[in-house]
């Protein structure tokens, strides 16, 4: 082998060559390409020229390269040739020998088949950071050699630089931003709900997929609080941004919710509310949520977003209906008066609440995604655990999605039979004086006896609706109802009138001839509360605990 010949494709001879050329003087050009003096003066003075690339001897050079190199010939790539790194790293490899059994450390890293294409192809292959037997870690290029065809088909030189270095800082990079990744996904499932509240008349599962190892986990969330009287609010949103920071604005958000979620005001307003504290959170993060309220006794679903997709909502039909109107700017901006609109969600149908994650794609538009989830709803079937799997996997969510997905199914069931004698509604409409109270009663122990209750929770039920009652025909306006409503859990007293007055307990003193109404409800109930209604006017309901069975 003519190592002469091949020396020059070494990287910058071409270079070097080239200044040499350009440093020649010229005849045509006087004066240009001229050495400098001070040099000329020296290489007069007997000091040796410095000898050319091409005049230098091929091995002699290889043999002091701090690189790994060795020369294959032929389609069984036997060694021609081995440098002294080489042999430091690997040991003395023969010459003549076959690679596949005299350069193992190269079968074991795949390298063989990669000789194979330059050999075919006549261009150079490289393999980047690979780790030898030797424990260290190497970048090989592969590079043909021109030589003559009828020579055994030809010569593959084999370059191989030390990147041990590079590997590990490279490699303690991802294991920093592992266990980045991992503090913020548990950070991020610490504050997701562990346990999700089972209203009564709801049958409710979630589900959340972080994102695939190469993305930083997002700030999607998602809550179910029951806010008492049969009614339950539902919560889905998604803080902009990713890693430790947006899961610990999510769950600021979310504590935020909750806490606003007790004081039971409309959609809307409580939107208006979260509006104002993202901002403060951090001025330079928005998010995205939907909070939607369901009442059994309406049968609709009330809601307020803030820049979140919108509900779908199958009936039992099969039909979707796309809840996206109103809608206003994401939270954390300001300046916007959010507004409630409402969706039926009558026995038998199923509402979903979901995250960008699962609809958003990078090749398609965003509707599109939209388009098929729908489709995907209108053929789903089963419970609210079944469907979100069933929905997961339609969007093409995997372990390696590229964002955060998380999903809220709802279901609210049509009971029949048994299960329906369970689920029962009565109510009286009052338009007040002196007969009202008694007429409650009266209304409240029929209803209670055709109800089958023992007879003390049967007493606690009137003595309710009785206080309930007079509490509203003495401090608040016509027209008054009295509402009964039994769960397979729990029974429910409630009283509506035309005041928006808010009651509120109070120590009544030895003297006083009222202020007692809200006190006696709230210690034989298990929990009381109220609330301005639409349109004017307010609930205060109470609830007892059914004995289980």
């Amino acid at each position: 082998m003519n190592f002469t010949r091949w020396s020059a494709r070494l990287p910058g001879t071409q270079r070097r060559a080239a200044a040499r050329t350009e440093n020649t003087v010229s005849p045509d050009r006087p004066g240009e390409g001229i050495v400098p003096a001070a040099r000329a003066e020296q290489l007069t003075d007997g000091t040796p020229p410095v000898p050319a690339v091409d005049e230098l001897p091929a091995r002699e050079v290889l043999d002091r390269v701090p690189a790994l190199v060795a020369l294959v010939q032929g389609p069984d790539h036997r060694i021609a040739y081995v440098n002294d790194a080489y042999t430091a790293a690997f040991g003395v490899r023969p010459l003549g020998a076959p690679a596949r059994e005299a350069l193992p450390e190269l079968a074991e890293l795949g390298l063989l088949p990669l000789l194979d294409q330059v050999l075919r192809s006549g261009r150079p292959r490289t393999l980047k950071s690979r780790k030898a037997l030797d424990g260290r870690s190497y970048t090989f290029t592969c590079t043909p050699v021109a030589e003559d065809a009828e020579r055994a088909g030809g010569a593959v030189l084999v370059f191989a630089t030390d990147v041990t270095d590079h590997a590990e800082a490279a490699a303690r990079l991802r294991a920093s931003e592992r266990r980045q990744r991992e503090t913020a996904v548990t950070l991020q499932r610490s504050l997701l709900p562990q346990e999700l509240e089972q209203p009564d008349d709801l049958r409710i599962a979630a589900t959340y997929q972080p994102g695939g190892t190469e993305a930083a986990v997002g700030g999607d969330w998602y809550d179910v609080i029951t806010l008492g009287g049969g009614r339950t609010a539902l919560v889905i949103g998604d803080v902009m941004g990713r890693g430790v920071r947006a899961a610990a604005v999510m769950g600021q958000l979310r504590t935020a919710v909750r806490a606003y979620a007790r004081l039971d005001l409309p959609p809307h307003e409580i939107l208006q509310l979260l509006d104002g504290l993202a901002a403060e959170i951090d001025a330079n993060q928005i998010a995205t949520c939907v909070y939607a309220i369901h009442d059994p006794n309406e049968g609709r679903l009330v809601y307020a977003s803030a820049g979140h997709l919108p509900i779908l909502v199958r009936d039992e039909t099969g039909t979707v209906q796309r809840a996206d109107e109103p809608t206003g700017p994401p939270l954390g901006t300001g300046g916007w008066m959010h507004a409630s609109g409402s969706v039926p969600l009558a026995p038998g149908s199923t509402a979903v609440l979901y995250t960008d994650g699962l609809v958003e794609r990078r090749n398609e538009d965003l509707d599109e995604g939209i388009a098929s989830l729908e489709g995907a709803l209108a053929g789903a079937t089963g419970t609210p655990q079944v469907i979100c799997d069933r929905l997961v996997r339609s969007a093409g969510v995997t372990a390696d999605h590229d964002d955060d997905v998380a999903v809220l199914v709802l279901q609210h069931p049509a009971r029949t039979g048994p299960d329906g004698e369970l689920f029962r509604n009565a109510a009286l409409e009052l338009l007040g004086g002196v007969e009202a109270a008694p007429r409650a009663r009266a209304f409240a122990s029929g209803v209670l006896t055709s109800w089958r209750f023992p007879a003390d929770l049967h007493d606690l039920g009137v003595l309710a609706a009785s206080e309930l009652v007079a509490n509203s025909l003495q401090h608040g306006t016509p027209p008054t109802r009295l509402r009964l409503r039994r769960t397979d859990r729990r029974l429910i007293v409630e009283v509506t009138d035309g005041d928006d007055h808010l009651p509120r307990r109070r120590r009544a003193e030895p003297g006083d001839e009222s202020g007692r109404g809200i006190a006696i409800v709230a210690t034989i109930a298990s929990n009381w509360g109220s609330r301005k209604t639409p349109g004017g006017g307010k609930a205060v309901w109470c609830e007892f605990v059914l004995p289980r069975p």
